[in-house]
Parts: structure tokens; C-alpha cells; sequence
């Protein structure tokens, strides 16, 4: 047995979470060691007691580890352990990682500048156009959108980074040959196709009470902050919005009507402390530095695209449109021939990319 294989095995014991992982780790120095040990062993170590050493050395009558490997291959998912470069970073550094993450997709180093967005399965249409926005104006900048796959606000947020063509990662608290919601089955693939899907679950393990709040903390560990678009006082999201405020993460809520049920939890958040969100433009400037240095206001370098940068049309466009002089989004419309909120993302864009100025009066000059 490898050690990928034993933190597989491991995985799937009953009574180990992370944190007692951990200490199990910490004390015996590997995964596959943890699975030797004999009961004697496993009673010293911190926070094991009878009944979870008792599991780990009879953990041969409970976890098939062969057909477990045998779903692996037949689905064509992979499975990364910590120490794999793969394994999002930010992720790793909380204090409870989950010992194995299945992944159907492909995750990759960019996708380090994630941000969550969360809400309700119960929304109004308000909340689902506000997810979808965000989404696809965070994903047009390059920023991965992580949700977790739900009926409501997170389905919005895929759909969105999707539409932008730009990266979205879900989260699954199921097993993740498992499709929940089934309606869900074809955004699932896309995401695959696009991103990824994730889950710390074996196959088959069906969603319950525990297994949502599990979920809720791999979104909030592995982005840079949480935005909650739209949730009751007694939503999951808010349990992502805990973890968030937890691992020292920015957490983002955006208002709604002050008459809404699913707003209220948005309006707590706000009167806690959360930022208030009203677009993309909120979150991003709190991660200025997700961008290259070269491309930040006062870095020395000229502003304008060079050599490594290349616009994508829209924004090329828009660009060419902006002189000297200062134009107005009405202006620019007209300029460019594009529809509105085609020319309002694409100047998003290029304020985060500084290339252009936003001036009082809502008017736009390229950056000098």
C-alpha cells in the first residue's frame, strides 16, 4: 500500500476527521504508518480514544480499499493528499485540510485567486441575477468562482463564471459520482469541462446534515474571502461565511430588500462586519494583488497592454474607443457597437487591469 492509498483508506474510517488526523500524523509520520499501528500505539496519541483506535486497527473489516481504487479508476476522477502540488494552497493552510480530495476536472495554480460565492436554495430572482453578475464579472477578470453546487445561489454562481468562460470550481457534499441536485447533471459536466469538481466524500456517501457544513468549510479554505448573495438567518451559507471569518478570510454580503426573509442574513453579516458588496469592483479591490505588478498604478511601468498581456476583443475595443479624452459609458456604447452590460464588464476589467480610469460622473479615460 502507498501512502495515497492509505490516506484513501484512512478517509474512510469512521471517527477520524482532520483535526484528528492531524495529531495522528504529527505522531506517527505518515498514513500508511497510522494504519500499522497497533492499539496500544494509537492510545497515546492526542485525542484518540477507545473507540477511534479500536477503528483504526480493525479498519480492514469496515473500508473496501480495493473497490474504493477500483470506482477511482472507472470514474476517471484522481485523488490528491496534501503533499500533492495539486492540493489548493490555501486549503492546505488551515488548521483542518481534508485528508484526501477526489477530483473530477482538472484544478490548477490559478486557481489560488478563488472567490466563493454562497446562498440560498430558497432565493428570489433578485439573488440569482446578483450571483450570476458577480460570478461572470469575476471570472471574466480571471478569478475562480467556488460554490457548492446547490439548487438556488450557487447553481447561479457556476452558471455565471461559465457564461464568462472563465474557471468555477464545486464543491460537493456527496460523493462525487453522486449528482445533487439531479437537475444538476449537465452544469456538473460543464463545470468538469471547465474547472472542476470536488469532494472530500468516498463514493457513493449520500448528503446529510453532516456533510453540508463539511462542504461549506473546503469552500471558505480554499478561496481568499466568501461573498453571501442572498440567505435566511438560518442558512448554510452563513456557516460558510463562519469558516471564512475562522481561517482570516474576507467574507463579502450583498444587501437586499430590507423586507426579504432572504435577506436577512446578508443584512447581519453587513452589521457585523462584513463587507457590503454591490459589484465585483467591491471584491476586487480588496485583492489588488491578484493582478501583476506591472500592471498596478505607480509600479514604474507604463500603463497599457504590453508584450505579456493580450486583450481579449471586447476589451480591445472598448480600449480603443477611451483617448485622452474623457468618454462616457454612453459614449462608448455608441463607439463600440456594444450592448451595455457587455461594455460595463469589459470596463470593470480594465480598471482592474489599469488601463483605464473611472472619473467622477461616471466617465472613463485611459490610464496615462
Amino acid at each position: 500500500m502507498d501512502e495515497r492509498e492509505a490516506f484513501i483508506a484512512l478517509n474512510m474510517i469512521d471517527h477520524i476527521g482532520p483535526v484528528r488526523a492531524r495529531h495522528l500524523l504529527n505522531h506517527f509520520g505518515s498514513a500508511a504508518r497510522i494504519l500499522q499501528a497497533s492499539r496500544e500505539e494509537l492510545l497515546r496519541v492526542e485525542g484518540i480514544g477507545e473507540e477511534t483506535a479500536e477503528s483504526i486497527v480493525r479498519w480492514e473489516e469496515q473500508v473496501d480499499l480495493s473497490r474504493e481504487l477500483q470506482r477511482i479508476r472507472e470514474f476517471g476522477c484522481r485523488v490528491l493528499i496534501p503533499q500533492d502540488e495539486e492540493y489548493p494552497e490555501l486549503l492546505r493552510q488551515v488548521y483542518d485540510p481534508p485528508l484526501v480530495l477526489y477530483v473530477k476536472g482538472r484544478l490548477l495554480p490559478r486557481d489560488r485567486n478563488a472567490v466563493a460565492i454562497v446562498g440560498s436554495r430558497m432565493t428570489t430572482h433578485y439573488g440569482q441575477e446578483a450571483a450570476r453578475k458577480l460570478a461572470y464579472q469575476l471570472a471574466y477578470v480571471g478569478v475562480t468562482v467556488v460554490s457548492g453546487g446547490a439548487r438556488g445561489i450557487d447553481t447561479a454562481a457556476h452558471q455565471g463564471a461559465l457564461n464568462a468562460k472563465g474557471r468555477t470550481v464545486a464543491v460537493l457534499g456527496t460523493g462525487i459520482n453522486l449528482v445533487t441536485p439531479p437537475e444538476n447533471a449537465e452544469l456538473f459536466e460543464r463545470i468538469a469541462a471547465q474547472g472542476a469538481l470536488i469532494t472530500q466524500f468516498p463514493f457513493n456517501r449520500p448528503a446529510d446534515r453532516q456533510s453540508f457544513p463539511i462542504r461549506n468549510r473546503i469552500v471558505a479554505g480554499m478561496t481568499l474571502g466568501t461573498v453571501v448573495v442572498e440567505a435566511g438567518l438560518h442558512s448554510g451559507a452563513l456557516i460558510t461565511a463562519n469558516f471564512a471569518v475562522d481561517y482570516g478570510r474576507q467574507v463579502f454580503a450583498v444587501p437586499g430588500r430590507i423586507d426579504s426573509p432572504q435577506s436577512k442574513g446578508c443584512h447581519d453579516l453587513i452589521k457585523k462586519g462584513a463587507k457590503l458588496c454591490e459589484s465585483a469592483e467591491d471584491i476586487l479591490t480588496e485583492f489588488e494583488y491578484l493582478f501583476p505588478p506591472s500592471n498596478r498604478a505607480g509600479s514604474g511601468a507604463p500603463p497599457g497592454p504590453g508584450p505579456a498581456l493580450e486583450l481579449p476583443e471586447t476589451e480591445q475595443r472598448v480600449l480603443d474607443a477611451l483617448g485622452p479624452e474623457e468618454r462616457s459609458v454612453d459614449e462608448i456604447i455608441r463607439l463600440t457597437g456594444l450592448p451595455a452590460a457587455t461594455v460595463s464588464v469589459a470596463l470593470l476589467a480594465l480598471e482592474m487591469k489599469r488601463l483605464v480610469r473611472q472619473l467622477p460622473g461616471k466617465v472613463f479615460v485611459r490610464a496615462r
